[in-house]
């Protein structure tokens, strides 16, 4: 079963999403915000999110940018909202499905299944990935777990994903375009996205930019991930998964 974020403000109909979601089987949390929604999907992994668009502090679309701006978890828009163009917009802005309100809990959970089964097929078009060693760390990326000198570390997705394909290139600097392209999948974005979560993935690395030990930043060039000069010699991608 998945696991889901249910992003809606009214309490009759989030009650009765959480009841139905639970009996099928689903493990749910639930927020009534779109900001509570975005600290939710920083801190957890989702399978999917359903996403109500008149929320009581930002409109559901700006809510699915800010969204895609962290996480590529599927995006459901529920909402009473039956305008073409809007879904359309919706769509093209991220979202993987639209239910108009009111709809039965079998149309969801069939929704809900068909965008689980399109995520998980994409997820498994690439070859089982290796255990990346850099240093104190190992990344498992089949497993989306990382260590650091034995200790796991606690990561956001986002910040998995993007460790993983900066230690998977140790010594080599990537560019900030990259990362929003490979880590985001975006074309374009707000570099201070890129920075908040640099700054976060440093914290719990046990460093800071001013003391780098991983992490180093070429200003205005981009940002490289490298062993201590203390730690063994980088050797991404040479191990099996246990």
């Amino acid at each position: 079963m998945a696991s889901v974020l249910v992003v809606e403000d009214d309490q009759f109909v989030r009650s009765a999403l959480i009841r139905h979601l639970s009996e099928a089987s689903h493990t749910v949390r639930s927020v009534g915000t779109a900001l509570e929604a975005l600290r939710e999907v920083a801190h957890f992994r989702f399978d999917v999110v359903i996403l109500d668009l008149g929320l009581p502090d930002l409109d559901g679309g700006e809510a699915l940018k800010m969204l895609r701006s962290i996480t590529d978890v599927p995006v459901i828009i529920a909402t009473a909202r039956d305008d073409e163009s809007e879904i359309v917009r919706l769509l093209n802005d991220g979202a993987d499905d639209y239910l108009t309100k009111p709809f039965s809990v079998e149309h969801l959970s069939a929704r809900m299944a068909a965008v689980l089964r399109r995520s998980r097929a994409a997820g498994g078009e690439a070859p089982p990935p290796r255990v990346i060693r850099v240093g104190g760390l190992s990344i498992d990326p089949l497993r989306r777990s990382a260590e650091l000198d034995g200790a796991e570390l606690d990561l956001t997705r986002r910040e998995f994903d993007l460790l993983t394909f900066l230690a998977g290139r140790p010594g080599v600097v990537v560019a900030r375009k990259e990362l929003l392209a490979e880590v985001w999948q975006q074309s374009y974005g707000d570099d201070q996205t890129i920075d908040v979560h640099l700054s976060w993935l440093r914290r719990k690395l046990g460093e800071t930019a001013a003391r780098p030990r991983y992490l180093h930043t070429l200003r205005g060039v981009g940002v490289k991930l490298q062993p201590p000069a203390d730690a063994p010699a980088a050797a991404p991608l040479t191990e099996p998964p246990a």
